[in-house]
Formats: C-alpha cells, structure tokens, sequence
C-alpha cells in the first residue's frame, strides 16, 4: 500500500474517532453550548472520515497512470492530503469559536478553510481525472 494512501486512510481513522467523541458529547445533557461543535462533528464524518478514505481508496486501486508512475505524480496528491486537512483542522476549531462569538477575522479564516478544502478537491480531481478511462 503507497505512503500516501496510508496517511489518507490513517488520517480518515483518526477524524471517525473524534466525530464519535464529539458525537457522544453532543447528545449528553450538559449546560455547556456543545451544540456549537455540530457543524465540527458533521465536518470530521464527511470531510475527515468519509472524504479522506475515499481519496486513500482510489488513489491505491483505480487504474494505473502509466507503468513508470502507476498512481501518476505524487505531489498533487501531498497536495490534496495537506490542503485537505489544514482547511479541515482549521473549521474544526474556528466553526465552534465563530458560532459563539462572530467575528471578523474568525470568518475569513473559516473562508480560507473553505478554499483550502476545495484546492483538494480541485487538486484530486486533477491528480485522479487520466485515471478513469475505459479499458
């Protein structure tokens, strides 16, 4: 299994273990705001868990590149697992704090989060679109 996949797959493990932490925490009754850590807890399922190991997925089994890069260049897909998850971390801390207290500088950092997020999905589909093809 290539480096990359596994630091997609591991990661993608490590965000479904905080997602059901956050989970648990909330549906406990608690007179804390936990309910600000929603939009974390929906963001660590779909972009940490569910997006990472999809991306792990298929960048270990769809169709070879070519034979002398089977999996095409690897710096797209550094790229994609690095943006991903800075862009991911920084809505995990920010979502929370900028529900509570709305801020100027808070927002645009949830907008380069967002950017960042979408840069990996741009950079995937770029590292992954000669990879589908008919046979």
């Amino acid at each position: 299994m290539p480096l990359l996949t596994r630091w997609f797959i591991k990661a993608a493990l490590v965000y479904l273990v905080l997602a059901l932490c956050v989970g648990i925490l909330l549906v406990l009754p608690m007179t804390a705001p936990v309910s600000s850590l929603f939009p974390a807890y929906l963001h660590m399922l779909t972009f940490g868990w569910l997006t990472q190991l999809v991306f792990g997925v298929v960048l270990w089994m769809f169709p070879k590149f070519t034979s002398a890069k089977p999996r095409g260049h690897e710096w797209p897909g550094w790229v994609t697992f690095i943006a991903l998850n800075l862009g991911l971390i920084l809505r995990i801390i920010l979502e929370p704090f900028n529900s509570l207290s709305p801020s100027l500088a808070g927002g645009w950092l949830l907008v380069l989060a967002a950017v960042l997020q979408w840069l990996a999905g741009v950079a995937f589909v770029a590292n992954t679109w000669t990879r589908v093809r008919e046979k």
